[in-house]
């Protein structure tokens, strides 16, 4: 259902429910895909996960089936609300119907997208800090068919990865969006051949773990913190985001630098 395979500090977590439902997420796998991000946000020696979906899809939604089980109240309620309800408070959220779709991890996260990335599987990718898609790759609100609205976050990111208005247009409207489109419209960031986004999801996380993972991970988090804050709070936040880096790697690697390597842009002898 869901495994996880280590090539060094790279972890790509694999999703394979495809011949049941062409991996769309039924409660079993979304626990099994929560609980394999927590392993690697809390393993020190992982820096980067691929998320992928084995088969050729990479994930069809909530699974539809499971879904049409709930049609009362009652069960609802016990399968879904009560288990899923944001708590009050400052309690952690509970797992998204989707899995890890409300983790706020503190490492990078790549999706790698083949065939439908559709309804809750778009807002799986889209939770996803960087998403590379294959050519015959495509997302879209399709459960805008039967009546299920966005519950894994997705009209919070999408509007903030393609602004309001397009947001609106492709989530009411429900249409396929392909990967030439969402690649134009920063739904997703680089197109790869079709049965190459694994591959090339792989190579772009080998080459984010080879940095100092330090000032990698305080970008990361000044960029997911500043989004439409304030400018000088924002500013704020990155300095303190950044001198903290700095003082775990960043006066090591000047002087690395200061020593010669890395001259001239070179990315290959830091």
């Amino acid at each position: 259902m869901v495994r996880i395979e280590k090539q060094g500090s790279v972890w790509t977590i694999v999703h394979s429910r495809f011949k049941e439902a062409r991996n769309a997420m039924d409660p079993a796998s979304a626990d099994a895909l929560h609980d394999a991000f927590l392993a690697f946000d809390a393993d020190p020696s992982a820096s980067v996960a691929v998320l992928w979906g084995e088969g050729g899809a990479f994930c069809a939604g909530w699974d539809l089936k499971f879904a049409s089980t709930l049609s009362d109240r009652e069960s609802f309620r016990r399968e879904v609300s009560e288990g899923l309800a944001f708590p009050t408070g400052a309690n952690p959220a509970p797992r998204g119907p989707l899995g890890p779709t409300r983790l706020e991890l503190s490492k990078p996260v790549i999706a790698a997208v083949e065939g439908p990335a559709v309804a809750g599987g778009m807002e799986l990718a889209m939770w996803c800090d960087i998403r590379v898609m294959a050519a015959t790759a495509y997302f879209g609100v399709y459960c805008r068919r039967w009546g299920i609205p966005l519950l894994d976050g997705g009209t919070v990111r999408m509007a903030r990865l393609v602004g309001q208005g397009r947001a609106m247009e492709i989530a009411l409207t429900g249409r396929k969006v392909p990967a030439t489109e969402a690649v134009q419209i920063g739904l997703c960031e680089k197109v790869v051949d079709h049965g190459g986004a694994r591959e090339a999801a792989e190579a772009m996380a080998h080459t984010i773990a080879r940095f100092p993972q330090a000032a990698v991970r305080a970008d990361r988090r000044s960029i997911l913190e500043t989004y439409g804050t304030p400018v000088r709070e924002a500013l704020r936040r990155e300095w303190a985001n950044g001198v903290e880096a700095h003082f775990k790697e960043g006066a090591a690697g000047a002087g690395r630098f200061a020593s010669g390597l890395g001259r001239h842009g070179d990315f290959e002898k830091i």
